[in-house]
């Protein structure tokens, strides 16, 4: 990675993408009338996305990385804060700018198959996009159908188009539905989960397709996932999420050489390692399960699993960001 790609760097390029102090709340309701609260999904987060850069957002399951991404496509709409895309807010966008808007945002979804309508071919599903967006002329439609079905290497097109979903392979299943989230020229690429369905094999070929489209159109690419040991290679920089709130953020090689959380610590003890000699390092990793949403702990949030928890401290006052190395943020009291 480049230097140019650290927000320092950046200073004085305008975002592409620019969140501020985002909220993404679900009300929870018993018998549709007995509110029992708020599930604070996403809780107050803040960072700039930059042209062509890729970043990675991760953490266990229920971290609130899926509904941070599903915030920026537009599917939620955030209960305080604001996302700014190229300069526009979402909070002032109509049904039609917002129509505008999905179409610069491109969706690659976690499960291929459950993706994709099993009563259309190839064909009819990437001309649906372009119908929705008003591209009406069916020759420039098969033009760009055609275009896309190579870029993402299912070629030769013809052999295609007139498949159904369940006559291809997960591979191939995966590449229409990143077809699909390209083929109306987004800036900003959202991949949820894209290889985690995936056979071993395939996840390689899938990332490194990411990677070259990525690369080529000098797309935003915002990668969602729980697994730290396939973001190495291609991204530039880390998001590290816990209990709706990111925690620590920093360049991907300064991340995974010097991790400063103590829950990105864990996450890194928790990676799978074929050395045997390397199996005390498992002790490292905290027992306990993310907290609730609905009521998250008071401080910091990690506390009650921390190793490194500070009575009277950890467990009161919420963390900011400190930054213990250059262009290194973690929300830990550790480095105050």
């Amino acid at each position: 990675m480049s230097a140019s790609a650290t927000p320092a760097n950046r200073a004085a390029e305008q975002p592409l993408v620019d969140v501020r102090e985002l909220r993404t709340w679900f009300e929870l309701r018993q018998w549709g009338f007995l509110k029992l609260g708020s599930v604070k999904a996403v809780d107050g987060v803040s960072f700039s996305l930059y042209r062509g850069e890729s970043v990675a957002f991760v953490g266990e399951s229920g971290c609130g990385k899926s509904s941070l991404a599903r915030t920026l496509l537009g599917l939620h709409r955030p209960t305080e804060g604001d996302v700014v895309f190229e300069g526009e807010s979402m909070s002032r966008l109509g049904r039609r700018g917002m129509r505008d808007y999905r179409a610069r945002v491109g969706y690659v979804q976690q499960d291929p198959f459950g993706a994709l309508a099993p009563f259309m071919d190839v064909r009819r599903i990437l001309a649906e996009p372009l119908k929705v967006q008003g591209v009406r002329g069916r020759a420039e439609r098969e033009r760009r159908i055609r275009d896309v079905l190579e870029e993402v290497r299912l070629s030769p097109a013809d052999d295609y188009l007139r498949k159904f979903p369940h006559m291809l392979s997960g591979g191939q299943q995966q590449r229409v539905v990143i077809a699909r989230a390209l083929i109306l020229e987004p800036s900003l690429l959202i991949a949820d989960e894209p290889v985690s369905m995936l056979d071993a094999s395939v996840r390689v070929e899938i990332l490194d397709l990411l990677y070259r489209i990525q690369q080529k159109r000098e797309l935003t690419l915002a990668f969602i996932t729980h697994d730290l040991s396939t973001v190495r290679h291609f991204a530039d920089r880390i998001f590290v999420m816990y209990a709706g709130r990111v925690v620590e953020t920093a360049t991907v090689t300064e991340l995974l050489d010097h991790p400063q959380h103590p829950y990105t610590r864990a996450l890194l003890a928790a990676l799978a390692d074929p050395d045997p000699d390397n199996a005390l390092a498992m002790r490292e990793v905290p027992g306990g399960e993310a907290p609730s949403l609905l009521n998250p702990p008071s401080g910091c949030r990690f506390h009650p699993r921390c190793p490194r928890h500070m009575p009277g401290v950890c467990d009161v006052d919420d963390p900011g960001n400190f930054e213990p190395r250059p262009d290194h943020l973690s929300a830990c009291w550790l480095h105050r």
